[in-house]
Parts: C-alpha cells; sequence; structure tokens
C-alpha cells in the first residue's frame, strides 16, 4: 500500500514537470521564431582599424560586432545596439535609405551593415575610387539586385567593390539605434 502511495506522489511530481516542461518548450519556441523572423538586436562596435572585418557573427547568437568605420557617422565609433526587423526584406519593403543588415557577398560567415542606395532598375551614380581620384562610374541595377554603400565612402568595401548584391542576402531592416545615455567618467 505505502508503495502505491508513493507511485501516485511521483505521478503527480511527474506530470507537474511535463507540464512545466511543455509550458517551457513553447516560450523557447516563440523566443525563436521572433529572434529569427520578427526582430532581433545587433551590438554593434567599430574599430578604427580598416583592415578587420566589417562585422562577424557569433555562431550562436544573433549579437553581431561591426568592426571598422564604414559606416560613420551614422554609427558610433565606440558601439552602438541596433534593432532589426526580419519581415520587410521579406514582403518588398525595403528602399532607397534604409539601414540594412546583409550576408556578405565575399565572405557568407559575415553580415555586414550598409545603406541600400538602389533598387533593381535604378541608376546609380558613385566614385570609382574616392580616395584617389574624383572618377564617376554610373550603373543600372540588374533585376532581383541591390546596391548598398557605406555612408563613409572613403573606407567601405561594399557595391562599389563588389556590385550589385541578390536582394536574397538581406537579413533585415535596421529600424532602432539604441544610444547609452550613461556618462562616462574617466
Amino acid at each position: 500500500m505505502r508503495l502505491l502511495g508513493y507511485l501516485g506522489q511521483w505521478r503527480s511530481v511527474a506530470k507537474e514537470a511535463m507540464d512545466l516542461s511543455v509550458t517551457v518548450a513553447k516560450f523557447m519556441g516563440l523566443l525563436h521564431i521572433t529572434d529569427a523572423y520578427l526582430c532581433s538586436s545587433t551590438l554593434v562596435r567599430h574599430s578604427s582599424n580598416p583592415i578587420t572585418p566589417s562585422l562577424s557573427q557569433f555562431p550562436y547568437s544573433k549579437c553581431a560586432v561591426v568592426y571598422g568605420p564604414s559606416m560613420l557617422p551614422t554609427l558610433n565609433i565606440s558601439g552602438d545596439v541596433l534593432l532589426s526587423e526580419h519581415v520587410s526584406h521579406r514582403i518588398g519593403k525595403v528602399g532607397p535609405g534604409d539601414l540594412v543588415l546583409v550576408r556578405s557577398p565575399t565572405d557568407p560567415r559575415k553580415i555586414v551593415t550598409k545603406r541600400v542606395l538602389g533598387m533593381q532598375g535604378d541608376k546609380v551614380t558613385y566614385f570609382v575610387d574616392p580616395k584617389h581620384s574624383d572618377r564617376l562610374h554610373t550603373t543600372v541595377v540588374p533585376k532581383g539586385h541591390v546596391w548598398i554603400q557605406g555612408d563613409n565612402i572613403y573606407s567601405s568595401f561594399d557595391s562599389r567593390t563588389y556590385g550589385p548584391i541578390p536582394y536574397g542576402l538581406i537579413q533585415g531592416k535596421v529600424f532602432c539605434r539604441m544610444i547609452d545615455t550613461r556618462s562616462e567618467k574617466p
């Protein structure tokens, strides 16, 4: 009899644990869906070293680090946290002027932050090498592609180097930049 009493107790504990596990699994699924398909945060830090990669993404997180001055003055040299949403690019609501996260066409393991300057069919005029000449070049963005550029044209590796990128490489659209209002004490 005593054994049946213990089994009854354990059965209720096991049922409660199973119910709690299912609730946690549902929450984790909702969290994953929100992060992967709706919005995520991106930590952006800059370095003055132009040799370092533009954005390297940690393998198991949505936190990304931006190195280099390619988006100055829009993104601070000391670092920013960006909130990006993952719906607009899926429904075709990305346009010129938008700041986007893009999978790098030269290294698919990296994500870069750039501004969209032209959509398919647009004529884009750009400086070929702004550091050394004032020579301009005009190109038409092909169907299914976008033209992206960093805000700092003197220090940006972008469509001027590798040409228009496929629209499918866009990973998200930045909709908010968090500003750190804490004052640093020397």
